[in-house]
């Protein structure tokens, strides 16, 4: 059973692959993560399961859209099943972007004929941290509690506070998880 989780988004996309049957133990070792970044130093591999790759150029922003959501379906393709992080209620800014954003890559998806779940972003929260309105330091905490693997002191040492692509990678690998323990309960 292979099954993915996209935290998708404009800036930093994140995706996690969960590889097993589906009595496997959903573990980080058994995942494969990805995520699209602007940031050169971040457009590398991290250990064996966590590459990122640098963005697409484009002139517009339905170009935009095309090379992300490409990026996604690409990155997916075999899977059993998708779960995507659906739209946040109370978000703000570029709102109409996102959406339209998100539109192209689940119409590629069903035009592939790949099934796609989209779990409430409060949901995913509340199964990660056991709050629905945790922070992204709070995922942060349980991912670290849970796998014992500090992304942020591998990935931005230089930063103090967790940042993207890390928060991505942690809300794809929930995302995951969350699916896979629908799937095997």
């Amino acid at each position: 059973m292979s099954i993915a989780g996209i935290d998708y988004s404009l800036k930093s996309p994140a995706i996690c692959i969960f590889m097993g049957n589906s009595r496997a133990e959903f573990k980080f070792s058994n995942c494969l993560f990805f995520y699209l970044t602007d940031v050169k130093k971040n457009a590398r591999s991290f250990g064996k399961n966590i590459t990122g790759e640098l963005f697409s150029s484009y002139n517009e922003e339905c170009e935009r859209y095309d090379s992300i959501s490409e990026w996604a379906c690409d990155k997916v393709v075999g899977c059993n099943q998708v779960a995507l992080e659906g739209y946040a209620y109370n978000a703000k800014g570029r709102v109409f972007h996102i959406a339209e954003n998100t539109g192209i890559l689940k119409y590629k998806m069903f035009q592939r004929g790949v099934p796609l779940d989209v779990v409430e972003p409060t949901r995913v929260k509340k199964f990660a941290s056991d709050k629905g309105n945790a922070s992204k330091q709070d995922m942060y905490d349980a991912f670290l509690k849970e796998t014992k693997v500090d992304l942020k002191t591998i990935m931005q040492p230089e930063k103090k506070d967790v940042d993207n692509p890390v928060t991505d990678i942690v809300d794809a690998y929930y995302i995951c998880k969350f699916l896979h323990t629908r799937l095997v309960s």
